[in-house]
């Protein structure tokens, strides 16, 4: 969810948790625009992530207000609890042993490839 919102652009809004506020009566071409995007990135990123919640936290999410909010609630809610999360390390640290360098590989492409998975575990 969090890579295709920072494709989609409002990632920022999730990030940020900035308030739009109202526009001064003499303002620039440049600042209307800026605050029309900044609404409409608030506007898309709460739609995601309303589109994303199940109907039994429908109603939790309803009443939460931002964007940062929202996320913060579905990290939370579906990163899982410690057991699972073991798992998760057991299973990255079986994949990272299976490891084996390639011919056509590099040093730095395999390096890369062994620091991804060691950054996976959190």
């Amino acid at each position: 969810m969090e890579t295709y919102l920072d494709a989609m652009d409002p990632w920022e809004a999730v990030e940020k948790d900035y308030e739009v506020l109202p526009l001064s009566d003499n303002c620039t071409m440049a600042q209307i625009k800026n605050h029309k995007d900044k609404k409409m990135r608030k506007s898309k990123v709460n739609a995601c992530l309303f589109a994303a919640v199940s109907l039994t936290i429908f109603t939790r999410v309803m009443s939460l207000k931002s964007a940062k909010t929202i996320w913060d609630y579905l990290k939370t809610k579906y990163e899982g609890n410690e057991r699972i999360k073991g798992m998760q390390v057991l299973n990255l640290i079986k994949y990272f042993e299976l490891q084996k360098m390639k011919e056509s590989e590099t040093i730095k492409e395999y390096s890369d490839k062994l620091l991804s998975i060691a950054n996976k575990v959190k």
